[in-house]
Protein backbone atom coordinates (compact mmCIF):
# COMPACT_ATOMS: atom_id res chain seq x y z
CA UNK A 1 0.00 0.00 0.00
CA UNK A 2 1.24 3.46 -0.90
CA UNK A 3 0.79 6.09 1.83
CA UNK A 4 0.80 9.77 0.87
CA UNK A 5 0.97 12.64 3.32
CA UNK A 6 -1.22 15.56 2.25
CA UNK A 7 -0.64 18.99 3.73
CA UNK A 8 -0.92 22.67 3.01
CA UNK A 9 -1.23 25.97 4.81
CA UNK A 10 -4.55 27.56 5.71
CA UNK A 11 -6.59 28.66 2.70
CA UNK A 12 -4.68 26.57 0.16
CA UNK A 13 -7.55 24.18 -0.61
CA UNK A 14 -6.25 21.09 1.16
CA UNK A 15 -9.67 19.76 2.19
CA UNK A 16 -10.98 20.09 -1.35
CA UNK A 17 -7.89 18.35 -2.68
CA UNK A 18 -8.29 15.55 -0.13
CA UNK A 19 -11.80 14.89 -1.43
CA UNK A 20 -10.38 14.69 -4.95
CA UNK A 21 -8.01 11.92 -3.85
CA UNK A 22 -10.95 10.11 -2.27
CA UNK A 23 -12.87 10.48 -5.54
CA UNK A 24 -9.95 8.71 -7.25
CA UNK A 25 -10.35 5.73 -4.92
CA UNK A 26 -7.85 6.55 -2.18
CA UNK A 27 -8.60 5.80 1.45
CA UNK A 28 -8.62 9.14 3.25
CA UNK A 29 -7.60 9.58 6.89
CA UNK A 30 -8.22 13.08 8.26
CA UNK A 31 -6.20 14.23 11.27
CA UNK A 32 -8.75 16.93 12.16
CA UNK A 33 -11.55 14.37 12.10
CA UNK A 34 -9.49 12.15 14.40
CA UNK A 35 -9.15 15.04 16.87
CA UNK A 36 -12.91 15.57 16.76
CA UNK A 37 -13.39 11.91 17.69
CA UNK A 38 -10.92 12.27 20.56
CA UNK A 39 -12.75 15.35 21.88
CA UNK A 40 -16.27 13.91 21.55
CA UNK A 41 -18.18 12.29 24.44
CA UNK A 42 -16.31 9.11 25.33
CA UNK A 43 -13.29 10.23 23.32
CA UNK A 44 -9.86 9.06 24.42
CA UNK A 45 -8.57 12.59 25.08
CA UNK A 46 -11.44 13.88 27.21
CA UNK A 47 -10.31 12.67 30.64
CA UNK A 48 -6.69 13.77 30.18
CA UNK A 49 -7.66 17.22 28.91
CA UNK A 50 -10.10 17.62 31.77
CA UNK A 51 -7.21 17.11 34.19
CA UNK A 52 -4.77 19.31 32.25
CA UNK A 53 -7.10 22.28 31.62
CA UNK A 54 -9.76 23.48 34.02
CA UNK A 55 -13.34 23.87 32.77
CA UNK A 56 -12.74 22.78 29.16
CA UNK A 57 -14.98 19.69 29.34
CA UNK A 58 -18.72 20.30 29.06
CA UNK A 59 -21.29 17.49 29.04
CA UNK A 60 -18.57 14.89 28.62
CA UNK A 61 -16.91 16.49 25.59
CA UNK A 62 -14.09 18.96 25.08
CA UNK A 63 -15.46 22.43 24.37
CA UNK A 64 -13.14 23.81 21.68
CA UNK A 65 -13.99 27.44 22.50
CA UNK A 66 -13.04 26.95 26.14
CA UNK A 67 -9.93 25.03 25.16
CA UNK A 68 -8.86 27.84 22.82
CA UNK A 69 -9.32 30.33 25.63
CA UNK A 70 -7.21 28.17 27.95
CA UNK A 71 -4.47 27.95 25.34
CA UNK A 72 -4.46 31.72 25.01
CA UNK A 73 -3.89 32.21 28.74
CA UNK A 74 -0.85 29.98 29.08
CA UNK A 75 2.21 30.00 26.83
CA UNK A 76 3.08 26.41 27.81
CA UNK A 77 -0.44 25.15 27.17
CA UNK A 78 0.18 24.14 23.56
CA UNK A 79 2.98 21.81 24.65
CA UNK A 80 0.73 20.18 27.24
CA UNK A 81 -2.03 19.81 24.68
CA UNK A 82 0.28 18.28 22.09
CA UNK A 83 1.74 15.85 24.64
CA UNK A 84 -1.76 14.51 25.25
CA UNK A 85 -3.29 14.64 21.80
CA UNK A 86 -0.47 13.80 19.38
CA UNK A 87 0.10 10.22 20.65
CA UNK A 88 -3.63 9.53 20.50
CA UNK A 89 -3.87 10.86 16.96
CA UNK A 90 -0.88 8.71 15.97
CA UNK A 91 -2.62 5.65 17.41
CA UNK A 92 -5.82 6.45 15.48
CA UNK A 93 -3.77 6.79 12.28
CA UNK A 94 -1.90 3.53 12.85
CA UNK A 95 -5.15 1.64 13.43
CA UNK A 96 -6.69 3.09 10.27
CA UNK A 97 -3.66 2.14 8.16
CA UNK A 98 -3.51 -1.37 9.61
CA UNK A 99 -7.18 -1.88 8.75
CA UNK A 100 -6.60 -0.51 5.24
CA UNK A 101 -3.68 -2.87 4.63
CA UNK A 102 -5.72 -5.81 5.84
CA UNK A 103 -8.47 -4.85 3.38
CA UNK A 104 -6.04 -4.62 0.46
CA UNK A 105 -6.25 -0.85 -0.04
CA UNK A 106 -3.74 0.28 -2.66
CA UNK A 107 -3.50 3.99 -1.80
CA UNK A 108 -4.02 5.82 1.49
CA UNK A 109 -3.86 9.58 1.87
CA UNK A 110 -3.20 11.11 5.29
CA UNK A 111 -4.69 14.60 5.48
CA UNK A 112 -2.48 16.25 8.13
CA UNK A 113 -2.40 20.06 8.36
CA UNK A 114 0.75 20.04 10.51
CA UNK A 115 2.51 17.20 8.69
CA UNK A 116 5.96 18.80 8.70
CA UNK A 117 5.54 20.45 12.09
CA UNK A 118 4.79 17.10 13.77
CA UNK A 119 7.37 15.04 11.85
CA UNK A 120 4.67 13.06 10.06
CA UNK A 121 6.52 13.32 6.75
CA UNK A 122 8.96 10.68 8.02
CA UNK A 123 6.23 8.03 8.04
CA UNK A 124 4.81 8.36 4.53
CA UNK A 125 6.00 7.24 1.11
CA UNK A 126 5.70 10.72 -0.40
CA UNK A 127 4.41 14.17 0.50
CA UNK A 128 1.81 16.14 -1.47
CA UNK A 129 1.71 19.86 -0.73
CA UNK A 130 -1.36 21.87 -1.69
CA UNK A 131 -0.43 25.42 -2.58
CA UNK A 132 -1.59 28.64 -4.23
CA UNK A 133 -0.29 32.17 -4.68
CA UNK A 134 -0.20 34.21 -1.43
CA UNK A 135 -2.78 36.63 -2.82
CA UNK A 136 -5.21 33.79 -3.52
CA UNK A 137 -4.60 32.35 -0.07
CA UNK A 138 -5.22 35.66 1.70
CA UNK A 139 -8.40 36.35 -0.27
CA UNK A 140 -9.82 32.94 0.62
CA UNK A 141 -8.95 33.11 4.32
CA UNK A 142 -10.04 36.70 4.94
CA UNK A 143 -13.43 35.94 3.39
CA UNK A 144 -14.15 33.47 6.22
CA UNK A 145 -16.59 34.56 8.94
CA UNK A 146 -14.94 36.25 11.94
CA UNK A 147 -11.49 36.05 10.34
CA UNK A 148 -9.22 39.05 10.78
CA UNK A 149 -5.84 39.92 9.34
CA UNK A 150 -4.33 39.59 12.84
CA UNK A 151 -5.77 36.12 13.37
CA UNK A 152 -4.66 35.06 9.90
CA UNK A 153 -1.11 36.20 10.62
CA UNK A 154 -1.12 34.37 13.96
CA UNK A 155 -2.17 31.13 12.27
CA UNK A 156 0.52 31.51 9.63
CA UNK A 157 3.13 32.07 12.33
CA UNK A 158 2.42 28.59 13.74
CA UNK A 159 2.69 26.88 10.35
CA UNK A 160 5.72 26.02 8.27
CA UNK A 161 5.91 28.65 5.50
CA UNK A 162 4.43 27.64 2.17
CA UNK A 163 7.73 28.18 0.37
CA UNK A 164 9.46 25.73 2.70
CA UNK A 165 6.66 23.18 2.30
CA UNK A 166 7.01 23.43 -1.47
CA UNK A 167 10.74 22.76 -1.22
CA UNK A 168 10.08 19.64 0.86
CA UNK A 169 7.26 18.33 -1.33
CA UNK A 170 7.46 15.31 -3.59
CA UNK A 171 4.31 16.45 -5.43
CA UNK A 172 2.52 19.79 -5.67
CA UNK A 173 -1.14 20.55 -6.29
CA UNK A 174 -1.69 24.19 -7.24
CA UNK A 175 -5.31 25.06 -6.50
CA UNK A 176 -4.94 28.63 -7.70
CA UNK A 177 -5.61 27.56 -11.28
CA UNK A 178 -9.10 26.23 -10.63
CA UNK A 179 -10.76 22.96 -9.64
CA UNK A 180 -10.39 21.22 -13.00
CA UNK A 181 -6.67 21.86 -13.08
CA UNK A 182 -6.29 20.67 -9.49
CA UNK A 183 -8.23 17.49 -10.25
CA UNK A 184 -5.97 16.81 -13.24
CA UNK A 185 -2.94 17.19 -10.97
CA UNK A 186 -4.43 14.79 -8.42
CA UNK A 187 -5.14 12.21 -11.11
CA UNK A 188 -1.58 12.55 -12.34
CA UNK A 189 -0.20 11.93 -8.86
CA UNK A 190 -2.43 8.88 -8.33
CA UNK A 191 -1.36 7.45 -11.67
CA UNK A 192 2.30 8.01 -10.86
CA UNK A 193 2.37 6.44 -7.40
CA UNK A 194 0.26 3.44 -8.39
CA UNK A 195 2.50 2.66 -11.35
CA UNK A 196 4.41 -0.53 -10.44
CA UNK A 197 7.63 1.10 -11.64
CA UNK A 198 7.35 4.03 -9.20
CA UNK A 199 9.76 4.02 -6.28
CA UNK A 200 9.09 6.18 -3.21
CA UNK A 201 11.75 8.87 -2.71
CA UNK A 202 14.19 8.48 0.15
CA UNK A 203 13.00 10.18 3.35
CA UNK A 204 15.52 12.09 5.43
Amino acid sequence: MIVLGLTGSIGMGKSTTARMFADEGALLWDADAAVHRLYAPGGAAVASLDKAFADVVVDGAVDRTRLAAALGRDEDAFKRLEAIVHPLVAQDRAEALAKARAEGVRLAVLDIPLLFETGGDAFVDAVVVVTADPEVQATRVLARPAMTRERFEAILARQTPDAEKRRCADFLVDTGRGLDAARDQVRGIVGTVLDPSWTPPARD
